[in-house]
């Protein structure tokens, strides 16, 4: 699609490699040359292997573990982006980190979105396109332009394709409940809310359900998934009301410590996660990954060439 002479340039950080090489082979060019690598110290060196000067560049990071070694990777990458001329520098991140400290929760607490949305801007970014923000909010943290996407469209027209009996789409807590009546009206179906407390972090007690979940099979929708074991709570709080066994939908599997092995659970029948992190190849069978690379190629033509980036969406809302 781009030739040589364009001024578009995609490169990747260490984080997701796979999905960048994805990316750029929708928009029907290479990947750019670069050199990562770590000094004795662990200090981080970028040497960009060809010119930039006067491009668009856009790099390619997911804010996953290691966190901190791919923030400050991606802000070295930026540095040396802005020193070469790049005439913009959009930053790519499928799964933005720390998005769940957004707000003070008690007192003497940092906001660290906010904190990384003012890093990213003061090292250089332009543009950020990221997917599926833990608070949507966080987009007003910025200066500059944020593209929002989401994978809701993905996972409901694969959602659809599978032909489940009865499906009820469930909300884990009261904060994902928009998100779940949006999946439940693009599958024209039910839906119900888990009401839960929290007495530590990744820790959960499911209390109630809202929504009739008996004889149905449920979908449960998330943002993200990381140790997993609020979702098993979910899982089998929702057995117990006498629902059948569940689908488990998230944007950005982070699947810390033995997340994968907890989630590869009797009464799951599949975890549908998309490449926004990488994910090792030795998962179980009822792991199951849908691409958001046709979707974030598709941005960069639109940011490069101009358009609306809603068209990408049923709802044009989003």
């Amino acid at each position: 699609m781009y030739s040589s002479s364009s001024k578009l340039r995609i490169f990747s950080g260490s984080s997701n490699p796979l999905l960048a090489g994805k990316i750029a082979e929708h928009l029907g060019m290479p990947l750019g040359k670069i050199k990562l690598s770590r000094f004795k110290s662990g200090e981080v060196y970028v040497h960009y292997e060809e010119t930039i000067r006067n491009c668009d560049v856009f790099i390619v990071q997911s804010l996953s573990h290691p966190i901190n070694d791919y923030f400050v990777e991606l802000l070295v990458m930026i540095d040396a982006a802005k020193r070469a001329s790049a005439r913009t520098i959009n930053v790519v991140l499928p799964y933005y980190g720390y998005a769940r400290q957004e707000r003070k929760a008690a007192p003497r607490e940092p906001i660290s979105a906010k904190m990384v949305a003012d890093v990213l801007t003061t090292v250089g970014a332009n543009r950020i396109v990221t997917i599926d923000l833990h608070a949507p909010a966080i987009q007003g943290f910025f200066n500059i332009p944020v593209d929002h996407l989401t994978a809701l469209d993905l996972i409901s027209d694969y959602l659809k394709s599978k032909d489940i009996r009865n499906p009820v789409v469930v909300s884990p807590d009261a904060g994902r409940a928009s998100t779940a009546e949006k999946l439940a009206n693009q599958l024209d179906c039910a839906f119900a809310i888990m009401i839960k407390k929290r007495p530590a972090h990744n820790e959960s007690v499911i209390t109630h359900v809202i929504g009739d979940v008996q004889g149905c099979t449920p979908i449960i929708i998330e943002d993200m998934i990381d140790t997993g074991t609020t979702i098993v709570n979910v899982v089998e709080g929702l057995k117990e009301r006498g629902a059948e066994d569940v689908y488990v939908c998230a944007t950005h599997p982070l699947f810390s410590g033995p997340a994968l092995q907890r989630l590869d659970h009797k009464n799951i029948k599949e975890v549908v996660v998309t490449d926004s992190i990488l994910l090792p190849e030795d998962r179980s069978t009822r792991f199951k990954v849908i691409t958001v690379a046709p979707m974030l190629a598709e941005a960069t033509r639109i940011i490069m060439e101009g358009g609306s980036i809603s068209t990408l969406f049923k709802n044009a809302g989003v």
